[in-house]
């Protein structure tokens, strides 16, 4: 089980200092303060009300929580008391274990730390009530202020506490978090990782201890001395297991933080240890290196104190490496940079970034195994150039990460399971087709698909063109993306789904009458019957005389055309502007039609008369029409059902409406180039007659 649910304990990147202000005044923290401290006035967080909703979306309080601040709750409170520590972490009545492990691991890299815990801060000169700390979102910093009234019964905070409990830093920065995701109950449950990475901007990476590299021992080291954050947990199979404790004091299901890694001379040998942290602040391992294990009694004091070992229940416990490789299943690195676990020489690695969404109907494809749908995912163009130092091939990272779950939750929305897979690019550009993915395998892609926030992995790939599909394991399932490359040379990657290009033939000479095709000697019959001296038809008569025809038709299932599609239809042929359509415009039009029908019936697939709007991609393609992702989305949401289908009256309305647009925006646009300027009189001209 991905998800860790810690229930209630027994009572660098290098990044610019600027994060965006994200209070919905618009101002800063300062500022804000600023107010306050000339009003005289404490401040109270309209964003984030003392309510019930600010703590729960799905529950009511057990008990009456009240709200107070830290001075109504000790007589000196202190945002950081001796400096903020990871004894500063004690879990509360939340399961948030996750959270407080990363915190716990944050406390040990100073940099990090005030960089989420801005230092210009303090309940002394200039507290107004207000504080602020910084989380990485998505590939950019915010800054989310609170004011420090904390959820309390019996005058004791509920959440997160400091064991000094005169201290207030780490219980206001849960606050900010819960503020950040919605609520309080937005925390419980979760990835140690996730958090990591929301202080950090850094990049993760999971190791099952079974299948750990040869040099793990070494690994950890290096990324302790790094300044990365390091968790570690103990796998569950069933909810059942969930918080049990093994006799040797592990809890399962539980998330941990790695502190220390370290060796011990033992009766003449060196024994590799590894220190570890339980964020209940209590409940620690018992078996050999635990605080009062006989072991520590044959080791020299000196060396006893230069690894803190002492015999306090505060959470905090050494064990041999070979243990942990046993009783623990699995350790989260968050790497402040990818070349944290690598040799001693620092590289700087490039990175890309890009935000994407998968969209029901149109970019929403699922995984592989649904080949119909996979290739509209949004594809990315990844170009390799530059192999490693002294090597033949590309070391790159990619991170894929669902945005904006945890807040969803209110909403009934849970993480989804998702995952990525690399291709060999062909040669030509553009969105591949269904076709590409059902003839060539992926060369590489994500360990597995899994209902992560992220999913990262490394691969080592020769230099060349690939094309990288990010995707839900389901399909039709919506959610917006993030998707990080880092390589160690540059790489440069574009969206493959951004670009609009029209191909529209040009309008054909018009025929003479003697030249006419039997089919349009017919036409020109009905025509007169219909429109009478003037073989000019309005909307209504259109409408009339193209039902009549296609009806006719044996191989074409459809429902009959509606008025506003011929009204569309008169808008796009209608050159003298008199809102009716002549034969020799008829004509031209028919031809279209007769084009766009065949199309029609081609992707309707199962000759049911509808299309899925999965294929209009490919149809409006065939039509002359390269739309970007988003257009495509736009199309789906106006002109499918709820069934993601389309009659052919939604097709037509469609092509209809994308030409006239096409067709006007040639006319008014600059010569070439791809802009136009309308004025206001133009620009509504424009918009009502499209």
């Amino acid at each position: 089980m991905p998800y860790l649910h810690g229930s209630p304990g027994p009572q660098a990147h290098s990044v610019p200092k600027d994060a965006r202000a994200t209070h919905s005044s618009g101002q800063s923290f300062e500022q804000l303060r600023q107010g306050c401290l000339q009003a005289g006035s404490l401040f109270e967080d309209v964003d984030f009300p003392t309510s019930n909703a600010s703590l729960f979306y799905s529950e009511r309080p057990q008990v009456p929580f009240v709200w107070k601040r830290p001075g109504e709750i000790v007589e000196n409170p202190e945002f950081i008391l001796g400096g903020a520590t990871r004894t500063d972490i004690c879990q509360g009545e939340l399961g948030d274990c996750w959270l407080l492990a990363a915190i716990a691991s944050l406390t040990l890299n100073e940099r990090a730390l005030a960089r989420v815990v801005p230092q210009d801060q303090s309940f002394g000169p200039g507290y107004a009530g207000i504080f602020h700390f910084q989380f990485w979102q998505h590939s950019e910093w915010l800054d989310v202020v609170v004011d420090d009234r904390l959820p309390t019964f019996r005058d004791r905070l509920v959440f997160l506490h400091s064991a000094d409990h005169s201290e207030f830093w780490s219980a206001l920065l849960e606050k900010a978090y819960a503020k950040l995701n919605g609520s309080y109950e937005a925390l419980k449950g979760g990835s140690t990782i996730e958090a990591m990475e929301d202080f950090t901007g850094g990049v993760a990476e999971t190791f099952p201890t079974a299948g750990a590299p040869h040099n793990f021992y070494e690994i950890l080291g290096k990324a302790l001395k790094r300044g990365s954050l390091l968790g570690c947990s103990v796998d569950i199979r069933n909810a059942a297991e969930c918080e049990a404790r093994t006799p040797f004091g592990i809890i399962k299901g539980h998330a941990y933080t790695i502190t220390g890694i370290d060796q011990v001379n033992f009766r003449g040998q060196k024994i590799e240890l590894i220190r570890v942290r339980n964020p209940w602040g209590q409940v620690e391992w018992n078996g050999p290196w635990s605080d009062s294990a006989p072991e520590w009694r044959s080791v020299d004091p000196a060396e006893q104190e230069r690894l803190c070992h002492t015999a306090l229940d505060d959470g905090e416990f050494w064990m041999a490496f070979k243990d942990f490789k046993a009783h623990f299943d699995k350790v989260e690195i968050c790497n402040l940079t990818p070349d944290a676990l690598e040799e001693d020489t620092l590289h700087r690695w490039e990175v890309t970034v890009h935000q994407g969404s998968w969209v029901r109907g149109s970019t929403a494809g699922g995984c592989r195994n649904f080949l119909d749908t996979f290739w509209t995912n949004p594809q990315i163009k990844l170009s390799l150039t530059e192999t490693d130092e002294g090597q033949e091939e590309c070391t790159l990272l990619v991170a894929l990460m669902q945005k904006g779950r945890r807040k969803l939750r209110r909403l009934g929305a849970d993480m989804l399971t998702i995952g990525y897979a690399i291709y060999q690019s062909p040669d030509k550009d553009g969105h591949l087709n269904r076709d590409f993915f059902r003839y060539h395998a992926s060369l590489a892609r994500s360990k597995t698909f899994i209902n992560l926030r992220e999913v990262s992995d490394r691969f080592r790939l020769p230099p060349g063109e690939y094309v990288l599909i990010p995707s839900t394991f389901e399909p039709h399932q919506e959610a917006d993306f993030c998707l990080r490359v880092f390589s160690e040379k540059k790489a440069t990657s574009r969206d493959l789904d951004g670009s609009v290009d029209i191909d529209l033939p040009e309008p054909p000479e018009p025929t003479a009458p003697e030249q006419e095709t039997e089919e349009e000697q017919q036409f020109r019959v009905l025509f007169q019957k219909i429109a009478g001296e003037d073989m000019e038809v309005t909307a209504e008569e259109l409408e009339y005389v193209l039902n009549a025809v296609l009806k006719k038709k044996k191989d074409f299932q459809f429902k009959k055309l509606s008025l506003i599609s011929c009204r569309n239809i008169i808008s796009l042929m209608d050159a003298s502007g008199d809102g009716k359509l002549e034969f020799s415009e008829f004509r031209v039009f028919w031809g279209k039609l007769k084009r766009w029908m065949s199309l029609f019936l081609q992707f309707d697939v199962d000759k049911s008369g509808t299309m899925s709007s999965y294929e209009l991609r490919s149809a409006l393609e065939a039509a002359g029409f390269q739309l970007s992702s988003r257009l495509l989305q736009l199309v789906v949401l106006r002109y499918a059902d709820e069934d993601l289908q389309l009659d052919f009256d939604d097709f037509l309305n469609c092509l209809v409406r994308l030409e006239n647009a096409s067709r006007v925006f040639q006319a008014l646009s600059v010569k070439s180039k791809d802009v136009m300027h309308l004025n206001i009189n133009e620009f509504i001209n424009l918009t009502m007659n499209i």
